[in-house]
């Protein structure tokens, strides 16, 4: 990156106090830039004990929701308004209330890669690595997992004493990664350790070595004395996994390992997003006094 540009940026942070959160899935280049990098929970729970007024998020819009909730008190600005996450979307309030007359006593339990509108109609929200904890911490026997059905589906079988409902929700990037692609992976590198993400099909978790959210992966990695690894999960995690890692290899399984959502953030959009303070988060205040309480009842049942 230009020295000019890095001058330019950090003289836009102390201007507008204000700090960069990069998730994980974006650009290296994106991530070399930002003052913290992390998965979209870790993101938003670091904003609420930094002292910044302004927070520039590098990610998908459920991330910067998810911080504005957090953070009600705090700018959140977008890197991109039009980055967003399909998942985020796939289950509709009008499922969620059949569920509920047909089981009165069931819990629903959303995954935080969904919209505050959807968070708002659920019970306790849970990430990819505290969603067994939280589960199993339930009073509940029914769970309704949505809108991931591969993570409720790894989770549940963890959790055999407990009755799941599934959604049909998925994430398209971990869903391409198909159990022959990752076999041929394994031809070519046979010693290679292969770390999923739950978000994949339960064949390709079954391959699998290690399973874990994205820095679950990423500590595993480091921490392994195993020098190969075949990464199932969105290729913008090579950019840490080499910072830390620069005498390990790391193998695709294949060319879709890609999220065109959060590719579309750059560092020309985060000098922008700073520049002009836009686009702003706003979350519906009635909706974020809702959609507050689940995430609130995750750090709650997580612990």
């Amino acid at each position: 990156m230009k020295e000019n540009t890095l001058e330019k940026l950090e003289t836009l942070k102390k201007e507008k106090n204000a700090v960069i959160l990069a998730h994980y899935y974006v650009d290296g280049e994106v991530q070399a830039l930002a003052d913290y990098v992390g998965d979209s929970y870790y993101l938003a729970k670091l904003a609420t004990t930094l002292p910044q007024e302004t927070i520039i998020l590098c990610g998908v819009n459920f991330m910067g929701e998810s911080a504005k909730l957090l953070n009600p008190e705090k700018n959140v600005i977008l890197a991109d308004e039009f980055a967003d996450c399909p998942m985020a979307h796939m289950v509709e309030i009008e499922k969620i209330e059949e569920v509920r007359k047909a089981h009165p006593d069931i819990a629903v339990v959303c995954y935080v890669n969904s919209t505050a509108e959807i968070k708002a109609h659920s019970d306790v929200c849970v990430t990819s690595s505290n969603a067994l904890r939280v589960v199993k911490n339930l009073p509940n026997q029914q769970i309704f997992f949505i809108p991931d059905n591969n993570l409720g589906r790894y989770i549940a079988k963890q959790v055999p004493e407990k009755q799941f409902i599934f959604h049909d929700g998925f994430c398209h990037v971990h869903k391409s990664i198909t159990k022959e692609n990752v076999l041929v992976a394994k031809a070519v590198n046979p010693d290679a350790y292969v770390l999923a993400h739950p978000e994949c099909t339960g064949d390709v978790l079954e391959l699998a070595d290690f399973i874990g959210s994205t820095s679950e992966i990423i500590d595993y990695a480091t921490k392994s004395k195993q020098e190969k690894f075949i990464i199932c999960t969105e290729m913008g995690i090579f950019y840490e996994l080499g910072q830390k890692n620069p005498e390990k290899k790391f193998y695709s399984v294949g060319h879709r390992q890609f999220c065109p959502n959060m590719k579309r953030i750059t560092v020309e959009k985060v000098i922008k997003a700073l520049e002009i303070m836009e686009p702003a988060v706003k979350v519906d205040e009635t909706i974020a006094q809702k959609a507050s309480i689940p995430l609130q009842k995750m750090m709650e049942f997580a612990q």
